[in-house]
Order: C-alpha cells, then sequence, then structure tokens
C-alpha cells in the first residue's frame, strides 16, 4: 500500500473537496490517462488496486504513471465506543481527487490495450472517470 514515509503531524483535519483541479489535469508522461470526473477520496487500497488491474492487461508491457499518491490521513474512532476522549487513531490514507485530475498514465502498448485497461482501472474507483490521450496522439 501506498503512504507518506513520514508526516508533520499525525492526524488531519477533514477538509472540504470544493473546485476543480489547479494542477495534474493536463496529460503530462504517458499517451493515456483516466481523468477523474467527481471529487473523492481515493484510497491507499483502490489506486493499488487499480495499478494491478492496469498492469496485468497491459501484460507488464509499457509503463505505468500514478499520477495521485495518498498522504490525507483518515483516523476512526473504535466500535461501540462512548462519544468525547479525542479524535481517533489514524485508520488508512487517501489521496484528494478533484475534478479534471488525471490520475493514472499508460504509454508503450496499442492503443486498444491501453483503453482496456484504463477501463478496468476506472471499475476499481469509487468515481466516475473518462479515458483522455493527450492531444497530438494518434
Amino acid at each position: 500500500m501506498l503512504m507518506p514515509k513520514r508526516v508533520k503531524y499525525r492526524k488531519s483535519q477533514r477538509g472540504r473537496r470544493r473546485g476543480k483541479a489547479q494542477r495534474g489535469h493536463r496529460i503530462a508522461f504517458g499517451e493515456m490517462g483516466l481523468k477523474a470526473l467527481d471529487a473523492a477520496w481515493i484510497t491507499s487500497r483502490q489506486i493499488e488496486s487499480c495499478r494491478v488491474a492496469i498492469t496485468r492487461r497491459m501484460k507488464r508491457d509499457g509503463k505505468v504513471w500514478i499520477r495521485i499518491f495518498p498522504d490525507k490521513p483518515v483516523s476512526k474512532k473504535p466500535l461501540e465506543t462512548r462519544m468525547g476522549k479525542g479524535k481517533g487513531a489514524p485508520e488508512f490514507w487517501v489521496a484528494v481527487v478533484k475534478p479534471g485530475r488525471i490520475m493514472f498514465e499508460t504509454a508503450g502498448v496499442a492503443k486498444e490495450i491501453q483503453q482496456e485497461a484504463l477501463k478496468l482501472a476506472s471499475y476499481k474507483l469509487p468515481i466516475k472517470t473518462k479515458i483522455v490521450a493527450r492531444p497530438d496522439y494518434q
């Protein structure tokens, strides 16, 4: 699972997911990419399952770039615990994704295989996505 090596603060506030992606909204490395159309928290497990789906479909040919990283800790209190007594312990890590963000990029294999691989990855995600190609890619 992806997670930061170290962080400044163990626990963070929830924050907001308003607006569109300011950065990471263009394909930078590969030929095709998977773009988010909704705002969501994508967990490290979801990112990993997408990575596995893409690399399996591409049969480990080509290259895959993961453009999101889970750097936000989500805390939970134990089940059947009364209110109060502080914030719960960090349970898992999420990446905050806003609409327009390119989450995964692929290159190095046929266009059809890239599309299939990204489609399989989109099934693993809790949001609507769109497969986009670099403007100069045929």
